[in-house]
């Protein structure tokens, strides 16, 4: 009798390929295992309408259990797989639990996730001081919010400057931390970096940027307040971490599988055991826009195209994904789109106008478009997704002209979409 397949990982990913093996034709037995005792669920909403209380766990299942259920797909949950073993050369073997359950597998795929990145200062550890990657978490933080009244925000990412949203929405007075010279910088460019610091500022949130954290210090073991390289410090009864996150690659190293940042994979999703698979938050690929380099895709999309790939690798078929990375994030009333990212770009154009909370920054290099940044511009960002995922340019100067629509100025096909 086959062992079937087992998933690490009770992710978007994981659960993406799970039910993408069941749709390529996959009959033998699939089991997706995760370590939370929640069945699984999206993750972007944590810092968003569910902190800010409008949904329950519930409502953010990615596919009802009894889905799950009926496509025979066994998930255990509440579980965390502690070792890993291959039986000999093959992908076959065995996975061990915490609790001591054995699952026995022909096939593996690895998609784990990451965890948060630590606050490594004096004082990380006093009550009051929180992350923000579980469903757990974000119960936990939504309670301790709501009897706070001073919110230190310690990262100007996706993350904290949700975080910060909610807790402003709720009157709090909050400050946001920020180490880089800019918010969110790693993922738009500075003109949206800009946009986003007044945005907030007007909001009442005060953001800090150029400064680190250096301790955090309280009484009978409660967070009271934040001080900072600059000297400085500020009352804090509540402190939300949000310093990036670290791939899960434990059980890859007990592997002997490629890491550097993340679990190695190809483009098929193929680790350096080309019988065992990852995908998603814990992987690292090459760059699908430039195909050079290595990178990681934090991304509900990049989850769900790479855990495609993996499914379709696991099937024998060679489907690499060349979906156009895309992200988004919700901040009070202001939604940002993102397709693909502008790190590189060597020009941009703006349209709309950002003091009326409303625009886009469309950036290119070597004349060619690159990305596009939206804010509340909808319309612009579906028109660059689209050209940019069939391989199409949008000129620089018919960007300009704010009364053109973008759609309309897609060019035809310059390379293979």
């Amino acid at each position: 009798m086959h062992a079937g397949t087992l998933i690490v990982g009770a992710s978007q990913a994981g659960v993406q390929l799970a039910v993408s093996l069941r749709d390529l034709g996959e009959q033998g037995p699939i089991t997706l295992i995760g370590d939370e005792k929640h069945a699984p669920y999206q993750r972007p909403p944590l810092s968003k309408s569910f902190l800010g209380g409008d949904v329950g766990v519930e409502q953010l299942w990615l596919r009802s259990p009894e889905y799950l259920a009926d496509q025979a797909i066994s998930v255990i949950t509440g579980a965390l797989v502690e070792t890993v073993e291959l039986a000999g050369s093959g992908p076959g073997g065995v996975a061990r639990t915490a609790g001591g359950g054995e699952v026995h597998f022909d096939r593996l795929a690895l998609t784990v996730g990451a965890r948060p990145r630590r606050l490594a200062v004096p004082g990380a550890d006093l009550d009051g001081v929180t992350y923000l990657r579980t469903a757990d978490d974000a119960a936990k933080l939504r309670q301790m919010q709501r009897d706070a009244q001073s919110v230190v925000v310690v990262g100007g990412g996706f993350i904290g400057l949700e975080a910060a949203a909610v807790a402003r929405a709720q009157g709090k007075a909050v400050t946001v931390v920020e180490a880089a010279d800019r918010l969110i910088g790693r993922a738009v460019a500075p003109v949206v970096s800009d946009f986003y610091h007044a945005a907030h500022t007007r909001r009442g949130v005060t953001v800090r940027l150029d400064t680190s954290v250096s301790a955090l210090t309280g009484r009978k073991c409660q967070v009271e307040s934040v001080e900072l390289s600059d000297g400085s410090a500020i009352p804090a009864d509540l402190v939300i971490v949000g310093i990036g996150v670290e791939p899960r690659t434990e059980l890859a190293d007990q592997l002997g599988l490629t890491c550097d940042g993340g679990i190695v994979v190809d483009s098929h999703a193929r680790t350096s055991n080309p019988g065992v698979v990852a995908a998603g938050d814990c992987t690292v690929q090459p760059n699908p826009v430039t195909g050079r380099g290595m990178v990681r895709l934090e991304s509900v999309q990049n989850a769900i195209g790479q855990a495609k790939t993996a499914a379709a690798t696991l099937a024998g078929r060679v489907e690499p994904s060349t979906a156009v990375p895309w992200f988004w994030s919700d901040q009070f009333d202001l939604k940002l789109q993102i397709a693909r990212l502008s790190p590189g770009h060597d020009d941009f154009v703006v349209r709309g106008n950002p003091e009326q909370e409303s625009f886009s920054v469309l950036c290119y290099r070597d004349g060619a478009l690159l990305a596009v940044d939206a804010v509340n511009a909808a319309a612009d960002y579906m028109a660059v997704r689209k050209a940019l995922a069939q391989g199409s340019t949008i000129l620089a100067e018919d960007a300009r002209n704010p009364g053109v629509a973008l759609r309309d100025r897609i060019g035809p096909p310059t390379v293979s979409a």
